[in-house]
């Protein structure tokens, strides 16, 4: 007689085959660089923030930051808030993306850094929480503290991930330099930033080089011996590579000062915007005293 064939639940018929660690890291790799060129799909578009010259984009993003660093209500932390979103907005950013960059990981982070205060600030106690032979207190200003400084960490977020949406990396950089920011650090931040590139193609072409050449299933033996050779080999090509990049670079003339082909010019409406931005900023510095 034929065995019954044991049942399967549908879950377990949904379910798909799990990805080899070779699989998941080169996935990884992959959607990584796929990620960053979906992100620079933003700065090419037609927004409003994307038509103001990188420089008094970068002047208003400091502007609003230094405002709500500096801000201690939720009455201006609110409102500047609701402007970014209307920024993004106007600028054809999709929210549910915008957000989950945001409030991911501010919630968690930030949460850390507080926690400790809503119970040891002094103040009106709201609630204990009995937690085996201690109690915990926690006061209503400790909350309060911690609302502030989570929203305010979530402002100061939002600007700065809403910059990098809708300004192109070289756009930004060149702004650093328009507003005195050592040709050093600029540079320093240029080259880490088209190494990573580099790195991350190194590193897919040594995965997709190792599965291409893998017969059936390998051990871990096998897996740790491979991922030790494949770090000294990206080691070594780092080093190698560094040394062709310079002397590239200098056979071409460099002399430590970054060039780029792509001049600015400064509209009417680049100026308001930027001049707006400064009111608002010393506005909501000037409120947040009284507030």
């Amino acid at each position: 007689m034929k065995q019954p064939v044991p049942h399967i639940g549908r879950k377990q018929k949904q379910k798909k085959e799990q990805l080899s660690w070779l699989e998941h890291t080169l996935s990884g790799i992959t959607g990584s660089v796929e990620h960053t060129v979906f992100i620079e799909e933003y700065a090419r578009q037609s927004g409003w923030l994307q038509k103001r010259d990188p420089r008094a984009k970068l002047g208003m993003f400091l502007a609003l930051l230094l405002a709500a660093s500096l801000s201690q209500s939720l009455l201006v932390l609110a409102p500047l808030y609701i402007l970014i979103l209307a920024a993004a907005f106007a600028s054809r950013v999709p929210f549910d993306f915008f957000l989950i960059r945001v409030w991911l990981g501010i919630p968690f982070f930030a949460g850390i850094v507080i926690v400790p205060s809503i119970f040891l600030a002094p103040g009106p106690f709201l609630f204990t929480l009995p937690l085996g032979p201690l109690h915990l207190t926690i006061s209503l200003p400790g909350l309060m503290a911690a609302i502030i400084f989570v929203a305010r960490v979530g402002v100061c977020v939002s600007l700065a991930v809403l910059l990098i949406l809708v300004t192109s990396w070289a756009d930004v950089l060149k702004s650093l330099l328009a507003i005195g920011v050592p040709h050093v650090f600029v540079l320093l931040l240029l080259m880490t930033y088209r190494y990573i590139f580099l790195f991350l193609e190194t590193a897919n072409g040594l995965f997709e080089a190792r599965k291409s050449r893998t017969v059936g299933h390998s051990k871990g033996g096998e897996h740790r011996r491979w991922i030790s050779h494949s770090v000294i080999t990206l080691v070594n090509r780092s080093f190698k590579m560094s040394t062709d990049v310079y002397a590239a670079m200098a056979a071409r003339g460099f002399t430590g000062h970054m060039r780029t082909y792509r001049t600015y010019h400064m509209r009417i409406s680049d100026w308001i915007s930027l001049g707006l931005s400064i009111a608002l900023a010393v506005t909501a510095i000037t409120a947040g005293r009284f507030l």
